[in-house]
C-alpha cells in the first residue's frame, strides 16, 4: 500500500464515520513528567546520567518494575 493510498484511506474513514479513526489518548501525570523532562534535558543540554554504567545501573535496579 503507498503512502497515498492510506492516507485516501484514513480520510475516507473520517467522512464516512464523521470521526477520527483512530483513539487519541491523553498522557497520564507520569508520562506528562517524563516528556517535560526530557523537554528541559534537551533545553539544558543537560543528561540525565553521568555515565553510561549508571545509566544502566538505574535500568536493572528499575526493571523488576
Amino acid at each position: 500500500m503507498s503512502v497515498s493510498d492510506a492516507v485516501r484511506l484514513f480520510l475516507r474513514r473520517v467522512v464516512i464515520d464523521q470521526a477520527f479513526p483512530l483513539e487519541l489518548k491523553v498522557p497520564n501525570a507520569e508520562t506528562r513528567a517524563a516528556m517535560e523532562e526530557s523537554r528541559a534535558m534537551v533545553a539544558t543540554r543537560r543528561a540525565r546520567f553521568a555515565s553510561a554504567d549508571k545509566l544502566f545501573a538505574d535500568l536493572e535496579r528499575n526493571s523488576s518494575q
